[in-house]
């Protein structure tokens, strides 16, 4: 099989290009959301903050029920609600004006990603051949920063204008393009509901697999990185370093660009369970390592030297970032039971949701007010629940085994040497 920055022909290009459509519209509203909900729509900073947490705690309650019942369903069917509910809570933004009405829409959008984005994987894993899902899902995330880039610059210009019709323009673009991408999303062929268990037999819930519970458990101490980028490192970079503001701009374009260059040429490497396992641990060794370079960055000296230990942190960060994501992608599908993709990613995908709900908090008390201390913490962490992976993922194995003997079947998870080499 030809790897390349191109997903193959059919299903793996047409979620490709979902992904890049969806991800675009995201991008505008990421960069314009705070000022828009702030002086458009009239909300204080905490309304907004506070209505988001409440949001997002929804999408994490109701996101596991959500993925079983878009396995009994359909995946397909249940991405395309999903991605509908996305567009129409977006457009109901435009009328937004009061903090109840924006809880209501936050909390739609909120679930309807969510949800959404665990209806796509599970649809991945039900139309694209086993060996090829680690490489597809790289290209998807190629596709995601790539989308994320090009609507962050839409977002620039809207905040060029600084106008309450540009960002009307900008939530509508984002409304749009959920629309369009429920569309295409609707071209990939449809995969069949997971049967009903036996009459008599009680299904077993995600929440009882424990190797699969300590392996996401795992993914969120990982997955920290996310709100570091977008949150903590902002504080550090103003309140504890010499380095000029721009310089996160700069730690931006490095992650996202070098994401859409590299993580499919990074994936490669990972053919199954054993060899995601190895990923993570090399991924969490890099992300120790880029703390303790961020720890470095604030000990004073010249602007310049900051902001050269800063970006240096960076490269090394989003390599960690893309070995890692590698690693769990293959791990989070290769773990989970035919059938049950839905539930199993929206248990999987909780990490991040988690992480972005406490991470912020977390992360501000432990490195802007304990300073290198707290990196030095951060990294161990990450390392420590690097090293945690690979007798985890053993353990996963050995459960799966066991299911699968016990009901003659044949799971997802790929075996190192029963792959076909290039």
């Amino acid at each position: 099989m030809k790897k390349s920055f191109v997903p193959p022909s059919g299903p793996p290009r047409t979620l490709a290009v979902a992904q890049l459509i969806s991800r675009t519209g995201d991008g505008a509203y990421y960069v314009t959301a705070a000022l828009f909900f702030t002086t458009v729509a009239g909300l204080s900073p905490g309304q907004l903050g506070l209505g988001l947490t409440i949001a997002w705690t929804v999408a994490l309650v109701v996101g596991v029920p959500l993925g079983h019942l878009a396995d009994r369903t359909g995946v397909r069917r249940s991405a395309v609600v999903f991605f509908v509910c996305a567009s129409l809570a977006v457009g109901s933004y435009l009328f937004v004006r009061s903090f109840p009405l924006f809880v209501l829409s936050a909390s739609l959008y909120a679930v309807a990603q969510r949800s959404g984005s665990a209806a796509q994987q599970a649809l991945l894993a039900g139309v694209v051949p086993k060996e090829q899902i680690t490489h597809v899902r790289a290209v998807l995330q190629a596709s995601y920063n790539a989308g994320l880039s090009v609507g962050a610059a839409l977002g620039g210009i809207v905040l060029l204008f600084d106008t309450r019709g540009a960002y009307l323009a900008a939530f509508a673009l984002n409304s749009a393009a959920f629309a369009v991408a429920a569309f295409v999303l609707w071209r990939v062929p449809s995969v069949p509901p997971s049967p009903a268990p036996p009459k008599g037999e009680k299904p077993q819930p995600v929440y009882k697999d424990r190797p699969y519970v300590a392996i996401s458990l795992l993914n969120l101490v990982l997955v920290l990185h996310v709100p570091l980028i977008d949150v903590a490192l902002p504080l550090w970079i103003v309140g504890r370093t010499e380095a000029p503001p721009w310089v996160l701009s700069v730690m931006f374009i490095i992650n996202t660009l070098a994401v859409v260059a590299f993580q499919v040429r990074v994936a490669r490497g990972v053919t199954g369970l054993t060899s995601a396992a190895r990923y993570v641990v090399r991924g969490a060794l890099l992300l120790g390592a880029s703390c303790v370079v961020f720890a470095f960055s604030g000990s004073g000296g010249s602007a310049w030297s900051a902001v050269l230990l800063l970006v240096a942190a960076a490269v090394v960060q989003t390599m960690g970032e893309m070995v890692q994501m590698a690693g769990t992608w293959e791990i989070s599908f290769g773990l989970a039971p035919d059938g049950k993709h839905g539930q199993y990613q929206a248990f999987f995908g909780t990490g991040l949701t988690v992480a972005e709900i406490v991470g912020p908090l977390a992360l501000t008390g432990l490195l802007v007010y304990w300073g290198t201390p707290g990196w030095i913490l951060l990294g161990g962490l990450f390392v420590a629940a690097g090293l945690a992976t690979t007798p985890v993922v053993r353990w996963g194995e050995r459960a799966l085994a066991a299911r699968d003997a016990a009901s003659g079947t044949r799971t997802l998870g790929v075996s190192d040497d029963t792959l076909v080499k290039d």
